[in-house]
């Protein structure tokens, strides 16, 4: 029974009386999916843990003693949290025996793949990026019949999909989100040697075709350019580098050339990091196959081009938009990555809540107005507009664009991109927009008076106009119009909702050391920032318990890892939202300051985007030191 279940024989057995009759382990041998998910679709029940079950279970084996699991029921009651997290976070079980647990209580196998080398082809068999989405993984495969590993063995979605993908026969086990974590991990080692064989074998095939540049090889004309770009080496080349960028979620590929080398650096989660050096005898070659991919002219070195190409790789569609600079050492190429495929995204996801989210969702449904994104230049101005526009897009309405550049093509949204070099800019363009009857216009960027007053107008004429504007603060947004000739009771009666944001990196749930502030540590805080006020919202979203200090309050910095190099994976937005109301509208019209309109928007219950951060470093999704960075940019 112990080995079946996979759990350590230092595991005491529990009492018959307290396993459920159905909790009999899966039977390994079983191979034919549909009578497992008939079992599954009988014992449905049985997916969901009882939790009644599992404080038995925990306290027979001898897990959890009585005390602490009352004193966890307790801070659970209290805080909202599931008796699982708080268990874990109180460190009274770790996540490993407490899966083996829930694995005996459901009936499921568990494994453990943390020390387990699992063959790269069965490893293959589930694409990477369903792997981490769905918290599967192949790790064993016996004749027709597929293990994988699961932290949710009642996905018969994901069972299903990887069935009809792989021919095979699925048969799921329970495992630990670090034993998951572990297996997922051998797909970046089997990649990464397969990137760097590639890159170096390449690269010398590279050499050698165009000759090394201090013996009077390279490339010297534009027709040698051009065949050097049809070459197979330097497909291959650019290719990697691709698919490489791709793998580490990168958004920006920068292919710089040096003195002696070329440097390529990926963007990643806001950073920008080198990944590889090239020889420089293959720079010309790379950008040359860069250019041929984006349909840009190759004998131009001079002039500053763009262009974009698409491609599809480990089932991702994804855009690049291509700049090719023209720098002392030769071209530099940017590629930005834009992936079409990125779908499901909420404005809960980006980081709104609470009044925040509500102003927003009251904004983008009323019929006509102006809402407006304010922020720097990469800090997801767009992204959040988009969701919006996703939200509003139904059959009943028509909604277009015009856009610099369209970063992601949407179904059913009428989307156009300026071109100023014919004379079709913003202003232009929105002038025109409106003649082709929509409900909702999204403006890419309101950047001059022109195309300030023509939203205006929009907004007044029936329309719902979505844009943004690059300022500093939400309250820094209506001074910025009237800098723009727009006059302030146009402002006040058009502008419905404005919001600022910047994006902070978000820390990887394992790869985190949890600390408390110290009394200095407070007080240097509390002269930045109103910390009694976002302890109350804490409370009040019950974060934190409601006799909780910040001396008290667990925060979290990164900690480096295999899995997590930086201690950081992904972002999310922090923001500050205010709506206009009839007490801001005065204020508007009387051509008031920022600082005024900001104190009076706190007063209505804004939170800065400081106090947003702060309140997601609580919650352990960001560290402050994250926060305070990206607040002040």
């Amino acid at each position: 029974m112990v080995g079946l279940l996979g759990i350590e024989p230092s595991l005491p057995a529990p009492k018959a009386a307290v396993l459920p009759a159905y909790a009999s382990p899966l039977d390994p041998t079983l191979s034919n999916s549909s009578d497992l998910r008939k079992m599954l679709w009988y014992n449905k029940n049985i997916m969901t843990i009882d939790v009644e079950k599992l404080k038995k279970f925990l306290i027979d084996s001898n897990l959890v003693t009585a005390k602490n699991l009352e004193l966890a029921e307790a801070d659970s009651q209290e805080t909202g949290r599931a008796l699982d997290a708080v268990l874990l976070r109180r460190n009274l079980v770790s996540e490993e025996m407490l899966a083996k647990a829930k694995a005996y209580v459901l009936g499921i196998p568990f494994v453990d793949l943390t020390s387990q080398n699992i063959n790269a082809d069965i490893l293959k068999i589930i694409p990477e990026n369903i792997a981490r989405h769905n918290n599967i993984v192949a790790f064993r495969q016996s004749g027709n019949a597929l293990e994988v590993a699961m932290l949710d063995p009642a996905d018969l979605q994901t069972i299903d999909f990887i069935k009809k993908k792989s021919n095979l026969e699925i048969l799921p086990r329970l495992t630990s989100r670090p034993s998951l974590e572990s297996a997922i991990r051998q797909y970046r080692r089997s990649l990464e040697d397969e990137f760097n064989k590639i890159i170096k074998t390449e690269t010398s095939e590279v050499v050698k075709i165009v000759g090394p540049a201090d013996k009077g090889g390279g490339i010297k004309t534009d027709a040698q350019l051009n065949q050097v770009a049809q070459e197979l080496p330097v497909i291959r080349v650019v290719d990697a580098l691709i698919r490489h960028a791709i793998l580490e979620n990168a958004s920006d590929i920068h292919i710089e050339p040096e003195d002696k080398e070329t440097v390529v650096r990926y963007r990643i989660d806001g950073v920008l990091k080198d990944v590889m050096m090239l020889p420089k005898e293959v720079h010309q070659g790379i950008v040359a196959r860069v250019k041929v991919l984006s349909s840009l002219k190759l004998d131009e070195h001079r002039l500053p081009q763009d262009g974009r190409f698409k491609i599809e790789s480990e089932g991702a569609k994804v855009s690049f938009r291509v700049s090719i600079f023209p720098v002392y050492e030769g071209e530099k190429a940017v590629m930005r990555l834009l992936r079409e495929d990125v779908q499901g995204f909420t404005l809960e996801s980006l980081g709104l809540y609470g009044q925040a989210l509500e102003s927003i969702h009251r904004a983008i449904k009323r019929p006509t107005g102006l809402v407006l994104v304010t922020g720097p230049t990469g800090s997801g101005k767009t992204t959040t507009l988009y969701t919006a526009m996703d939200i509003l897009n139904t059959p009943e309405v028509n909604i277009a664009t015009i856009e610099d550049p369209i970063e992601y093509r949407m179904p059913r949204i009428n989307q156009t991109q300026v071109r100023p070099d014919i004379g079709f800019t913003f202003a232009n363009g929105l002038r025109n927009l409106v003649r082709q009857d929509p409900d909702i216009v999204m403006v890419g960027e309101i950047r001059d008076n022109e195309t300030a007053g023509l939203a205006i107008n929009a907004s007044l004429t029936g329309h719902l106009v979505l844009s943004t504007l690059h300022t500093n603060s939400a309250a820094g947004a209506v001074p910025r119009l009237i800098d723009m000739k727009v006059e302030p009771f146009l402002i006040a009666s058009t502008v419905n909702v404005v919001a600022a944001q910047r994006l902070v990196r978000s820390l990887c749930p394992d790869s985190r050391a949890k600390y408390r502030l110290t009394a200095p540590e407070v007080a240097a805080l509390g002269r930045e920032i109103n910390l009694e006020k976002i302890l109350k919202v804490l409370k009040q979203e019950k974060t934190v318990g409601p006799k909780e200090t910040w001396e008290t309050i667990d925060f979290y910095r990164p900690q480096e890892t295999e899995s997590c190099p930086k201690g950081y994976k992904g972002r999310i937005g922090i923001f500050e939202v205010f709506e206009v109301t009839d007490k801001i509208q005065e204020l508007i019209v009387k051509s008031a300051t920022s600082d005024e309109i900001q104190k009076i928007a706190e007063e209505q219950g804004m939170m800065t985007m400081l106090e947003d951060g702060f309140i997601k470093a609580a919650q352990g999704i960001t560290s402050i030191e994250e926060v305070l960075r990206a607040s002040r940019e």
